[in-house]
């Protein structure tokens, strides 16, 4: 008995020894974990279906985080998270509170009368942002509009100036499917009321410079994109405005899903690459400019003095390019970086970018459930813990330094970047658009020292030359290195299997890898090997996601049913491409063919009359009826669980009990998911799925009785 208890004894102090080495092996890393726990309340609250009472997180952050400063070190591990998720979550309902209430936009077209924003240049045409828009005789409205002017519209309109046209305004639309993106969301945070299109040409009432830094900053990004585009024609010249302005307008959606299927998409969505340039542009042009004198190089700081002037440069930048989530990840790093610098410390760091994930959560926690947060955090920890875990690793390759192995060295950091980064965000990518990137490494160890030794500085250049008239210098061979880059997206994009389609992964899944790669890059010690498993669990979460057998979009102009063999498609006139296009990421199909019109389909789970289509995806699940139109009065009912119509379709099969989703149903309560079960179906719709948030449009008609008959649907995509 005394040898178990002994071995007991010893086997309790060996994993008392190895739990001590583990806590003094990761001191200092515990704290690293506050912003994942404070990303974690943000999206608790975006998960909510109903808007808590203002009351709610602050009533928990502040007797937490009292309480874990007060508290003994064992018990302050569970109240500083608690703290940290409620920070979250208070941050996510001040930004509610701060937002502008929605606007409530005329079905009609109407006279908007206000002062120009912004004037975006497309691949054809003009869009511009209209500030405190008058509709008609209506008082100015607090959020702005965006209006697409006429392709030959023949106005000048610049920033600044008074201007009217008649056009048709809409609220953004709904997500194409419950639990899509949801650009009600984006444009309730953004200050956006809606958009819309012109139907005649639009009136310049007074030209006037623009008042006020916003506008003033927003008119000189207008005025250099329009001569960059001027300068260099085509998608080179919209790519070269880009990467200077952070105007993505101007690029043709063909080249924008090139950029997007080699893996480049990164060099068009202004982040850390693009502020590492403009600032190590600046801080050797500063150190270079001090070095010329005598005095200035024995005497003055001229390192520190470099590193803010860097500093200045990514900061105009960074408003420049619009203060996009990646721009202000960076620049908030980047601020650490000089301070480092400045103190003699180390400039990046983990703790870097844990103190960035705090401010932006803090100030915009909207972000932290956008593609932009998410891909762009999980991408440079995955290079600061990368090459953390990797010098050792480097450094043997660098070896004595010659030449060649500074070649080979550069080579071999270049494509492990590439290789972090873009495997870091690439489930992301997948999640929020369905598809990844095969060739993203052998894209980027291109283009990524073409954008920063050729493409960037000669913008910079043309930046400087710009005042003297003289920009042309610099914009022609900055063009050849942008057309260079464009022609690199589209033979990477056209490529066997450039990119690969993914089934869609549930929420949960998503958390799971995310949990995993935090824990794989924030922990130092062995430890941090766990994080494997969760990641692995998370890319394989959708193997245990079922997605609906049946869609309908909004307005019911979209019917889609997925079998094995293909989606199947009712598409009536107006329907949205948008809409089309989001189904068949979300379904990760691209075989996508029109119900018959007589006849079978996919093995019998389609059977099609000239009035209506019986559809049963699984042989063991009842059948939905789909009604085509104007045949409403003559359904077959036998064994249909579920009818769909474009139009009201009101006593359908109702005898069977069939449940019922019509052109009615989605005008009360948004796009439809099914699923076909045994027991019954599953049905979940857009306003079930969101909830009554302050960004989700008040129900069209509440009650179930019967209601007057819906508007017609009419565009309303920001296009």
């Amino acid at each position: 008995m005394g040898h178990v208890i002994a071995a007991v004894r010893e086997n309790w102090e060996a994993r008392g020894g190895i739990l001590h080495g583990w806590i003094a092996a990761e001191r200092g890393r515990f704290a690293l974990w506050l912003p994942v726990f404070m990303g974690a309340g943000i999206v608790f609250y975006f998960s909510l279906r109903a808007e808590p009472v203002w009351w709610a997180g602050a009533s928990v952050a502040a007797p937490a985080a009292l309480a874990a400063w007060l508290a003994p070190a064992a018990l302050r591990a569970v109240l500083l998270p608690l703290a940290a998720a409620a920070i979250g979550f208070t941050s996510a309902q001040l930004a509610t509170a701060r937002a502008l209430p929605l606007e409530v936009l005329p079905k009609k077209s109407v006279v908007i009368t206000g002062t120009v924003r912004g004037v975006e240049l497309l691949p054809v045409g003009r869009r511009v942002t209209i500030e405190a828009p008058e509709l008609g005789d209506t008082p100015p409205l607090p959020r702005r509009l965006r209006v697409r002017l006429r392709n030959n519209d023949p106005a000048e309109i610049e920033t600044g100036d008074q201007m009217r046209v008649r056009a048709l305004v809409r609220a953004l639309s709904p997500p194409s499917y419950p639990g899509g993106w949801d650009m009600q969301r984006d444009s309730f945070y953004s200050g956006l009321a809606g958009a819309g299109f012109a139907l005649g040409y639009a009136e310049r009432l007074a030209e006037a410079p623009p008042q006020g830094m916003a506008r003033w900053i927003q008119w000189l990004r207008d005025t250099i994109q329009a001569r960059f585009m001027a300068a260099v024609p085509g998608p080179a010249g919209a790519v070269s405005a880009t990467l200077l302005t952070g105007l993505t307008s101007g690029i043709p959606e063909a080249d924008r899903a090139a950029f997007r299927d080699s893996g480049l998409a990164h060099l068009l969505a202004v982040a850390g690459l693009h502020v590492g340039i403009i600032m190590g542009f600046a801080m050797a042009l500063t150190r270079t400019g001090l070095a010329l004198s005598e005095r200035a190089a024995l005497r003055w700081p001229c390192r520190q003095i470099a590193a803010l002037a860097a500093l200045a440069a990514g900061g105009f930048y960074m408003v420049m390019t619009g203060m996009h989530v990646p721009i202000v990840r960076s620049f908030a790093m980047a601020c650490l970086f000089t301070v480092a610098v400045v103190a003699g410390r180390r400039g990046v760091s983990v703790r870097g970018l844990a103190l960035a994930a705090i401010v932006l959560m803090l100030v915009s926690p909207q972000e932290v459930v956008g593609v932009s947060f998410q891909m762009s955090f999980s991408a440079v920890l995955a290079l600061i813990a990368g090459y953390e875990a990797l010098r050792p690793w480097l450094r043997r390759v660098h070896g004595s330094g010659t030449w060649h192995r500074r070649f080979a060295h550069h080579l071999v950091a270049l494509a492990l970047t590439s290789a972090l980064a873009g495997t870091a965000s690439a489930p992301y990518g997948a999640y929020h658009f369905g598809r990844i990137q095969l060739y993203f490494v052998l894209s980027n160890m291109v283009a990524v020292p073409l954008t920063a030794m050729w493409v960037m500085p000669a913008g910079l250049i043309a930046l400087l030359l710009m005042p003297f008239g003289l920009e042309d210098l610099a914009l022609v061979p900055m063009g050849w290195g942008a057309a260079a880059i464009v022609w690199i997206a589209r033979a990477t994009a056209a490529l066997p299997e450039a990119t690969l389609t993914v089934p869609h992964a549930p929420a949960w899944g998503l958390a799971v890898l995310s949990i995993g790669i935090a824990w794989l890059g924030l922990w130092r010690s062995r430890l941090r090997l766990a994080g494997i498993p969760l990641i692995a669990a998370g890319l394989a979460s959708p193997l245990f996601f079922q997605p609906p057998d049946i869609l309908v979009s909004d307005d019911a102009r979209l019917i889609g049913l997925r079998t094995p063999s293909g989606i199947f498609l009712q598409h009536m006139q107006g329907a949205s491409k948008f809409t089309r296009d989001a189904w068949e990421q979300f379904w990760a199909d691209s075989t996508i063919e029109n119900f018959p019109v007589t006849g079978t389909a996919s093995d019998g789970m389609v059977d099609c009359t000239e009035h209506d289509c019986l559809l049963r995806p699984r042989p063991d699940v009842p059948a939905a009826l789909l009604v085509r139109p104007g045949s409403v009065g003559e359904a077959r009912c036998n064994g249909v669980a579920v009818v769909l119509s474009a139009e009201p379709a009101k006593g359908v099969c109702r005898r069977e009990g069939a449940r019922l989703v019509d052109r009615f149903t989605v005008w009360r309560q948004g796009a439809q998911a099914i699923w076909l079960r045994p027991d019954g179906p599953r049905i979940v719709s857009d306003r079930e799925e969101r909830g009554n948030r302050p960004w989700v449009p008040p129900l069209v008609y509440p009650h179930r009785n019967a209601p007057p008959a819906p508007p017609p649907a009419e565009p309303h995509h920001d296009d």
